[in-house]
């Protein structure tokens, strides 16, 4: 079968599913394959449950012609994505960066999606599958795709770039995160940086934070750019007015109160208003649009529990994104702070340093009470409680309960730390 008549079959059938526990009627149902399973030996199960037709690569499964057999099932998803691409009006806005990527995604699209009818990636579907199902959720009438593209070593943000052919792009920042996969800092940049590669190579417009030092040498003499900054006033002004624990910033005159805590939001409220104004969205769409966005999915979310206020940030951690969380919260107002931190993950070689480094940048910060969780953090040398487990931590907390106040928790997905809620 040709990509031209898979395409023709796909517009026919326009639901795509990988998982036969999600089969809808008269979906296209892509036999992917994993570490621990054959979504080949899944494929006649699927049509048994109501998919119209499903793509195998694996000859022996071909049992009828309601089974179509390709030579690879997840390349042929991910041609089958950019075919799509291409034969849709939809403008693509890709973005990457070490942190804040999904948040400001949902940013951007809340502003957009003011004026235009949109679509974004759903989740952190940010992967070499995950960007093709994003962009075979394109409809007729979209206008704008928001398409969010992760990453955790060098090639993979060149080969997303490949299947999206993006027309805009926009990097939130360089951090350290996936530092057993990039290597290094120098190798985060060298990575995310391929989304600049890819639209300056091919003419596209870019979109940058003109306060960052390495996003502006790196985008040095190349005209098609469209910033944003504090000071500069070559490109598009942006005042930030403080956050306590809110996000406050002025733009046009227009005061803009965010849900949004800690200053390390401020530009990814920055990236989704200049692209507004870049598409024309009126600012008192804007102001409505970026106020109006509560975080979810315990990105930095406020909440209040039996005397204590909560700053929940328990999504994902990396040491960068740590450090801006610990020095937000040693700004915020209250009578007493308590931090909860959990391990920080894919650091490699790094991980003993920087969770050294942390746990003494936490001690500085003289918090009325801090708890390092995981491994990792239990191995350190420091004066906080320290707890190898979970389990541990819950132990602790039993016999020794929190005293109540402002307390944040933060740690790497793996850690699930937002479980410390149960025991407040």
């Amino acid at each position: 079968m040709t990509m031209e008549e898979l395409h023709a079959l796909f517009i026919e059938h326009p639901t795509i599913c990988t998982d036969t526990r999600k089969i809808t009627e008269n979906c296209l149902f892509f036999a992917l394959k994993g570490p621990n399973f054959n979504g080949n030996a899944f494929a006649q199960n699927a049509l048994d449950k109501g998919a119209a037709y499903a793509i195998i690569d694996e000859e022996s499964f071909k049992t009828s012609d309601n089974l179509i057999l390709c030579d690879n099932v997840l390349e042929t998803l991910q041609r089958l994505a950019t075919y799509h691409r291409n034969h849709c009006k939809a403008k693509i806005i890709s973005l990457t960066g070490s942190n804040g990527k999904t948040t400001t995604k949902e940013l951007i699209n809340a502003v957009i999606s003011r004026k235009y009818k949109t679509i974004a990636t759903q989740g952190n579907l940010n992967n070499h599958i995950g960007v093709p199902l994003t962009l075979l959720s394109i409809q007729p009438d979209t206008e704008m795709a928001i398409v969010e593209m992760g990453a955790n070593h060098i090639g993979e943000i060149e080969f997303l770039c490949k299947i999206a052919q993006p027309d805009f792009g926009y990097i939130t920042n360089f951090g350290k995160a996936h530092l057993e996969g990039f290597g290094s800092v120098e190798g985060v940049i060298q990575g995310k940086s391929e989304l600049y590669y890819y639209l300056t190579t091919h003419d596209k417009h870019v979109f940058f934070n003109a306060d960052d030092p390495i996003q502006k040498e790196k985008l040095a003499s190349y005209t098609k750019k469209i910033g944003f900054s504090t000071s500069n006033h070559q490109f598009y002004n942006i005042k930030f007015l403080g956050a306590d624990p809110y996000v406050n910033l002025e733009v046009e005159g227009v005061h803009i109160h965010t849900q949004l805590v800690g200053k390390y939001n401020f530009p990814n409220c920055c990236a989704a208003i200049l692209m507004g104004k870049y598409f024309n969205v009126p600012i008192e769409d804007v102001k409505s649009a970026i106020e109006n966005y509560r975080p979810q999915n315990n990105r930095s979310q406020i909440l209040s529990k039996n005397g204590f206020e909560i700053v929940l940030d328990a999504y994902n951690a990396n040491p960068t994104s740590m450090k801006a969380a610990l020095e937000n919260f040693s700004l915020m107002k209250a009578d007493r702070k308590t931090i909860i931190i959990g391990d920080m993950f894919e650091l490699g070689n790094t991980a003993n340093k920087e969770h050294q480094a942390i746990a003494d940048f936490a001690e500085k910060l003289q918090f009325d009470d801090i708890y390092l969780v995981g491994e990792n953090f239990f191995k350190t040398k420091t004066s906080s409680t320290q707890c190898k487990s979970f389990d541990d931590l819950k132990d602790h907390l039993l016999k020794n309960p929190l005293k109540k106040g402002a307390l944040l928790i933060k740690g790497s997905r793996g850690m699930a730390l937002e479980r410390v809620l149960e025991l407040l």
